[in-house]
């Protein structure tokens, strides 16, 4: 995630079925899959990041998404990171540790 955040982009999907593990010499790699919701943070032309934006629609697995997109807020790189937050808390506790989290957003519940 770092690499893809020093290239520009958000993953804005990250979930546990979107990372692998390598076979072989390359088993401790892992590799992360699945850039159809990958967006740039930074506008190509002024490299200058995207701006704050609200009232967006969840974009991404809401199991695993952070605040802020439950909230509508426009996603960087913060929201990635949280994201990963909740897939080590999967990969640590299982599917049921998640349950009987209320969501941030006021309307849902995970």
């Amino acid at each position: 995630i770092e690499f893809l955040h020093s290239k520009g982009y958000l993953h804005r999907d990250i979930k546990p079925d979107n990372f692998l593990m390598g076979l072989g010499r390359k088993a401790n790699q892992v590799y992360i899959i699945d850039f159809g919701l990958a967006k740039r943070y930074r506008d190509s032309t002024t490299n200058r990041h995207i701006p704050y934006r609200e009232n967006k629609n969840l974009t991404g697995t809401a199991r695993y998404a952070s605040c802020n997109t439950h909230l509508g807020i426009e996603q960087s790189r913060r929201d990635d990171l949280e994201s990963i937050g909740y897939v080590l808390l999967y990969f640590l506790r299982g599917r049921s540790s998640l349950a009987g989290f209320k969501s941030c957003h006021k309307e849902a519940e995970i």
